[in-house]
């Protein structure tokens, strides 16, 4: 891996890192991040999250993208909201950001269709060690449900 390709890494995982923060300050559930970078190539994270109504998803979505921006320097290239309001993304090239409702995150289960991608410890590499969990996501993460 070449200096520069390290780096790109090494910023799209703060970035991820930063992200999963921010939903976390927003009161978000069953935040993970999956490094995907090795399984579909047009992205190194997908950073994931649960809010538990639609003014919460867009309250997580501004969040992430104020927090990115200050922290990061960066904006998103795309932002995309369902019409009812239930799911909402922030696509910044490195990392894919995606809050869903509970319903909608179940029905899309968008993070078992890539399972095979390691997750990022939250609590360790985030100091993120409180986070609420529902039993499908605690046990994709090996965790104790809240």
């Amino acid at each position: 891996m070449t200096d520069a390709v390290a780096e790109q890494a090494a910023f799209s995982r703060k970035c991820a890192i930063i992200a999963a923060q921010a939903a976390d300050e927003k009161k978000a559930t069953d935040i993970m991040v999956q490094e995907v970078r090795e399984l579909i190539g047009v992205t190194d994270y997908f950073v994931i999250a649960t809010a538990a109504n639609s003014r919460q998803v867009d309250a997580i979505i501004d969040e992430i993208e104020d927090e990115l921006r200050e922290k990061a320097g960066i904006k998103p290239s795309h932002r995309e909201v369902s019409p009812d309001g239930s799911w909402s993304l922030l696509d910044y090239g490195n990392i894919v950001v995606h809050v869903f409702m509970p319903e909608t995150r179940e029905y899309y289960r968008l993070e078992a269709l890539w399972n095979d991608a390691p997750t990022v410890d939250l609590a360790a590499e985030a100091g993120l060690p409180d986070l609420t969990y529902s039993d499908r996501i605690a046990k994709m993460l090996g965790k104790t449900p809240a």
